[in-house]
């Protein structure tokens, strides 16, 4: 019962994906409509926010020097996702297949915490990754702690991600 209750949100979810108008964004057919998919993915899972925490529309962050208003229209917030999203497809475009779903983990949360930085290592998927191993649906559900704890929210919105972009 609970795998349905999982699976069938996302293919409703599925079903309401639609095709970009092509912008000339360099994306085949199937990459462009599992762009699309990563974008409602992220709004559905992100929500809106105001800008009282340093993020506006979709989970945009506000960057030091950055003068956004805090009254964005759904469209301006859209135009700030995707451009925010193809940044990080540029980043994570040597991982091939896993462009995308890496973009969309790394929205959350951070590109450091996956790439590594200062202090920071690299990720265990990173690096599995590199080795060529492509059985990552641990190490991806693994991003689901917030101060060490394990947030249920956060767990359904990883299954989701790897069940809509995930290329086998």
């Amino acid at each position: 019962m609970k795998k349905l209750l999982f699976v069938f949100p996302v293919l409703l979810f599925g079903l309401f994906v639609r095709a970009q108008d092509g912008t000339g964004s360099g994306l085949s057919g199937e990459q462009e409509l599992l762009f699309e998919r990563a974008v409602q993915c992220v709004k559905r899972f992100e929500g809106w926010h105001t800008g009282r925490d340093s993020y506006i529309g979709w989970g945009h962050k506000l960057l030091p020097g950055e003068k956004l208003d805090s009254h964005l229209t759904r469209a301006q917030a859209d135009s700030l996702l995707r451009a925010d999203l193809r940044k990080r497809c540029v980043t994570f475009r040597r991982f091939g297949k896993d462009v995308l779903l890496l973009s969309v983990l790394s929205y959350n949360v951070g590109e450091y915490r996956l790439l590594g930085s200062g202090k920071i290592p690299k990720s265990n998927l990173i690096k599995k990754l590199e080795r060529d191993d492509r059985d990552i649906y641990k190490e991806y559900i693994s991003y689901r702690k917030y101060r060490g704890k394990v947030v249920r929210s956060i767990e359904r919105r990883r299954k989701c991600e790897f069940a809509l972009l995930y290329i086998p």
